[in-house]
Parts: structure tokens; sequence; C-alpha cells
């Protein structure tokens, strides 16, 4: 961190109330050698209009005018930084979430607003998993996301069970509900990803993508698992009979899962199936960062701002092709 900048949200809403210091604050991590580039050609021969608070591309195109929202997460939002930067520590360093009803009293937005917010800066916690394959000592775990049949309203009951239900499993105890999968290399990162169902084929190539061949694995006892053997040095824990068998267990996932159940449930009391990709990013994000500080988990994802982009529309579930592009 440099010398001034914010290290607790008190700080952080004094700091960012100047959108210079705003700006000042995003060119660095933006640009860290210096040098402002146009995001829309390229060039470094811009320059800046202090009055504006913008920049001038001297080539000759379209949009040659840009602010420091071009090509991030903010780009074409109304919202001011201040709002924006407050909204983003929030989310980073609130352990259990942080709802858009929150946000909308915090920060004097719409809760519409808020909630368009929040999934914009959910992009930016998400992981590009360039980190490579997790190796080592690998809990895999799946678990299902979603609320209770008991307390779902009739109507939203039948439309659920319409959805999830097929001839073969009819109605039980996870319809409605969608399959999650995790991998948590210890005293590492874990991952996580929406899955199919629950069966070899869904949960046998994630493990394969994400995990160097050869590491140490433990799973549970679901038959999916069975012929992780071949590739991995697959270690079980049967949960009907113990949790623990010296290093045999999937324990660190299990407290994973209870930190994101207990977010969904306590904050965000329900999530659409179609968003739930979103709130693992967030969750993940936060898990992977826990050794940090406030002030360096924020920096860390502000600096993974750019180059992602999400519309309205593509949140809402209008835009099918950005649909199936932000899965």
């Amino acid at each position: 961190m440099r010398h001034g900048e914010p290290k607790t949200l008190q700080q952080a809403i004094v700091y960012f109330a100047n959108p210079d210091n705003c700006i000042s604050y995003l060119v660095e991590r933006r640009w860290p050698d210096g040098v402002v580039t146009c995001p829309n050609c390229g060039s470094d021969q811009v320059t800046f209009m202090p009055k504006r608070r913008l920049w001038q591309c001297k080539a000759r195109h379209p949009k040659a005018q840009f602010s420091i929202k071009v090509g991030t997460i903010f780009e074409d939002s109304a919202i001011g930084l201040d709002k924006w930067l407050c909204a983003m520590w929030m989310l980073a360093n609130c352990k259990n979430g942080v709802s858009s009803w929150e946000i909308h009293r915090a920060i004097g937005v719409t809760q519409k607003s808020a909630w368009f917010m929040l999934q914009r800066l959910r992009l930016a916690l998400q992981d590009d998993e360039t980190g490579g394959q997790l190796s080592g000592h690998v809990e895999v775990d799946e678990t299902y996301i979603g609320g209770k049949a008991r307390n779902m309203h009739k109507t939203a009951l039948a439309r659920r069970v319409a959805q999830f239900a097929t001839p073969r499993t009819g109605r039980n105890q996870t319809t409605g509900k969608v399959a999650v999968m995790g991998l948590l290399e210890r005293r590492g990162e874990v991952r996580t990803m929406v899955v199919a169902g629950t069966k070899r084929q869904h949960l046998h190539g994630q493990v394969t993508k994400h995990v160097e061949a050869g590491s140490q694995v433990y799973t549970d006892a679901l038959r999916s698992y069975n012929q992780l053997g071949e590739q991995y040095i697959h270690n079980v824990i049967n949960h009907a009979e113990k949790y623990v068998d010296g290093q045999v267990h999937t324990n660190g996932l299990e407290n994973f899962w209870s930190c994101l159940k207990r977010t969904i449930g306590g904050t965000y009391i329900s999530v659409e199936p179609f968003h739930l990709f979103r709130y693992l990013d967030e969750q993940s994000f936060r898990f992977n960062n826990r050794k940090t500080n406030d002030a360096s988990r924020f920096d860390l994802a502000v600096s993974q701002i750019v180059g992602k982009r999400l519309t309205y529309a593509e949140v809402t579930g209008k835009d099918k092709d950005a649909r199936k592009l932000s899965h």
C-alpha cells in the first residue's frame, strides 16, 4: 500500500470522497508502469485534461476521449467512483457478504442499482485460474445449494419441481437445488463451480482439469469418485462411520461450505441458480485471501477490474449469447 492510502472502511470513505484520489488510485493499479494507454487503440500518446478528468488520445478515431472507467467493470455507469469503491471495499471485506439493501442504505443509491453494482463487482472478484493446477493434498467435495422445500411457497415449489425433477427421480430432498463442486488445496486456494449433477460424468472431469495427476486426493464415499485412483492417490473417508481418519478428511471444504451457506442463507436469503456462480466467485475470493488485511484484499480486487464488462441485459438473462459466455 502507498503512504496515505486507506486501511479501514472509515478511511476509505474519506479518501475516496475526493474524485482526484479515486482516479490516482485506479491509475496506479491499472497502469503500474505509469504509462496511460488509450483503451480503444492502445496508444500511449494521450493527454490528461484535469478540469474534465478525462484523457485525450492524439490518434484520430471514435471515442478518442476516455475516462478511467472505460474498459473496466465501471464502464457506462453514471454512479460516482466514490460510491463504487466504497461498495467494493464492503464486498471484498465483509466476511458474510453484503446485501444490495445494505449497499442501498449505505451509499445512497436505489436497491436496483445496488444489486447491479454488486453483480459487476463480483465479476471483478472472479478468479481467472491462471495459477495452474492444484497439487499436493487436495480435498474434493460436492454440495447442494437451495432453499428447503417446506419453506417454499407452493407455487414456487411447483415451479422448481417442474424445472428440476425427472421421471426417474421425481421429487426428492435435492429437488430445486443446484449442485456445486469444490476443490481445496490444503493450505492453498479453493476452486468452486456449478455442475450439472453429482454423477461421475459431472465430477470426474473437473478433478482431472483442476488437479495435477499423482496428487493426494481426499473425498467422501460417493461412488462417483471411485475411478480417481487411476490418476491420483485416492483417500476415502466414509462419513457414515467417521469424519476424520488421521489426514483423511474433507473438513477444509466442509468449513468452506458452511461459510458459503451462512452467507447465502443469512445475508442474501435467496439466490437464483442463474446467478449462483457469481456468489461462489465472491466467497472463493474472500476465502483465498483470508490471511491478508482489508486494504490488501481491496487492492487485489481493484487490480482485477480491467477488461471485464457486465451489461444489465446479460445480468438479467436477456442477452442469451452473453449469458452463455459468462459460464
